[in-house]
């Protein structure tokens, strides 16, 4: 099983195959790329999305579950990613009736974009931390 920790869950408050790329500033991020992508705010995260999935990002209901930590292994600490080879049982479970909205509220900038693609192609080559997610669900590349 793998599970995502608290720091990086707004990564993953979108519907499951929605197309995203997310990022933050690494205390190591040039002052160059915090300008060009965090608008020159070091503590930011930004998810970004394309505008066709605004609707079902805003509507589409999640459910969110605890475990307990004690199973888990970090696997990549850059993206918040823990498995466990145990069968876990959650704790708590918790709905989300607006992702969008959830992602607000954990301090998050939501970008909306025409197309991913520019701005996964930027990013990935910047020295911020990201994460690109669902790619084979973005818009064509043009």
């Amino acid at each position: 099983m793998w599970a995502v920790d608290d720091d990086h869950l707004v990564n993953y408050l979108l519907p499951r195959e929605c197309p995203r790329v997310a990022f933050y500033a690494l205390p190591g991020s040039s002052a160059d790329d915090i300008t060009r992508f965090l608008n020159g705010v070091r503590d930011c995260h930004v998810v970004a999305i394309e505008s066709a999935w605004f609707e079902r990002a805003t509507t589409s209901p999640l459910w969110i579950y605890e475990f307990s930590p004690q199973n888990f292994e970090s696997i990549d600490p850059g993206a918040g990613y823990f498995v466990s080879t145990e069968t876990e049982t959650a704790i708590a479970c918790q709905q989300v009736d607006n992702p969008f909205k959830a992602i607000l509220n954990r301090r998050a900038e939501v970008r909306l974009v025409d197309s991913l693609w520019p701005l996964q192609e930027a990013v990935t080559k910047s020295s911020l931390q990201f994460s690109c997610i669902r790619m084979r669900n973005a818009q064509p590349r043009k």
